[in-house]
């Protein structure tokens, strides 16, 4: 345990860094790591490592290797140039628990970028936020992680246990480059991902299964439609369908003890939609991109099962499907939800240490999202934390993390680090 005096030089640490946090965060908001091209991030990351000491080691996923664990997700796009990073503290006496420090360099595409107010590429602050694409998903949390490690060594003190910390591609696709971790032999005794969460601690998150589905259609002139079948219609029926089963699973949720006092916590998002070739014909193909999520609990095969049925059924019984069989595929996330369970010394010692940072207590929710925490807690048995500054307009245009709640949360994982890990004097 700290003593008070050196929990105030941790904290103090923290608030001495803070504006060199924030310019490196922008410098990383800065780089463009949209899925394949996080080469320059990750770079940016893999030098921030080594210049703290660190032993650093960084691949390429292999799509092979991938493919032979059950939780990976489809891999659709080349893997080359998709590379995690892993830098490793190893501790000059050992002693203390061992810790992974994880977060995701990738981001979400901008959108129409005439939406945004600025470039989401230009991280302003503006009034205690900080903006651009990836500022609070999660370049902010990511970037806490090595500066709250700084504030340790900052106030005279050692860690005693080993630390990876890790910035890994493919979370918002797949979830393959924390998969991919685990499968290089990364493990610990506790994770901690630090996502915003709006500075609570994820109970839980849902499964998730990203999928598409081609349906076929007879081409005709448009003056003749009586002769063809539209392919686009019939893409809209099977959508129609598939809300039919989004209401059957959210019905479902009302008992489930995660999910019970969320409204609608389950949806079956429509992302893309394309098809036909010509405006004066009837289209003869229709392809349309689904992110569908489940209960924790449920297993992701059970859950992929009714979604192929719920289509298959379409198709046999929907006649704007004129008999045609749609072909479904998966394309991206093929991932179970996940529960931290309750009573954990990991949990113990964050919701203690944040009440030192920030004097108030830990609070819990549910994310209806995907987080990489499922990877670690389900395939190793590792509690899996995720707890992470306030963020808004995640996905959206106008993206942006609080300063002040960054700051709270670089603290809270500086007391974890000293806490969990132990730590020593430095020069002894």
């Amino acid at each position: 345990m700290l003593t008070e005096d050196q929990r105030q030089a941790v904290l103090d640490a923290v608030d001495a860094a803070f504006d060199r946090q924030v310019q490196f965060t922008s410098r990383l908001v800065s780089e463009p790591s949209l899925r394949g091209q996080e080469t320059s991030a990750q770079g940016l990351l893999e030098q921030a490592m080594r210049d703290r000491g660190l032993q650093v080691e960084r691949w390429a996923l292999d799509p092979e290797e991938l493919a032979t664990h059950p939780g990976a997700g489809a891999v659709v796009v080349p893997y080359e140039r998709t590379e995690n990073v892993v830098g490793t503290y190893t501790p000059a006496t050992a002693g203390g628990r061992s810790l992974i420090l994880n977060g995701h360099v990738d981001v979400v595409p901008t959108g129409v970028e005439d939406f945004w107010s600025r470039s989401p590429w230009q991280a302003d602050v503006v009034d205690g936020w900080l903006y651009g694409r990836g500022a609070g998903d999660m370049k902010a949390g990511l970037v806490a992680n090595l500066f709250a490690f700084d504030a340790v060594l900052a106030s005279g003190l050692r860690p005693t246990a080993t630390i990876h910390f890790q910035s890994v591609p493919e979370e918002e696709s797949t979830g393959n480059g924390t998969l991919s971790a685990l499968q290089r032999g990364y493990t610990a005794d506790a994770v901690l991902i630090s996502e915003p969460t709006q500075g609570a601690l994820v109970r839980a998150h849902l499964g998730v299964i990203w999928f598409s589905v081609r349906v076929a259609g007879q081409a005709a002139h448009a003056a003749e439609m009586a002769n063809g079948s539209n392919a686009v219609d019939a893409a809209y029926a099977v959508i129609a369908d598939l809300r039919t089963l989004e209401a059957e699973w959210n019905q479902r949720a009302t008992g489930h003890p995660c999910l019970s006092e969320l409204e609608h916590p389950l949806n079956f998002n429509i992302g893309i939609i394309q098809g036909g070739d010509w405006p004066s014909s009837v289209p003869d193909w229709c392809e349309f991109s689904v992110r569908a999520s489940f209960p924790p609990g449920t297993s992701v095969e059970d859950a992929w099962r009714e979604i192929t049925e719920r289509v298959e059924r379409s198709a046999r019984n929907n006649p704007a499907l004129a008999g045609m069989q749609p072909t479904t595929r998966r394309t991206g996330f093929f991932a179970d939800g996940y529960v931290l369970e309750k009573g954990s010394e990991a949990e113990a010692t964050l919701a203690g240490v944040h009440k030192a940072a920030t004097g108030r207590d830990l609070e819990t929710t549910t994310v209806t999202g995907y987080i990489d925490s499922r990877v670690y807690g389900l395939f190793a048995g590792i509690p899996a934390m995720v707890f992470g500054p306030v963020a808004e307009k995640l996905h959206g245009a106008d993206e942006r993390v609080s300063l002040h709640s960054l700051r709270e949360v670089t603290k809270s994982i500086a007391l974890f680090i000293a806490e969990w890990c132990g730590a020593e004097a430095a020069g002894h």
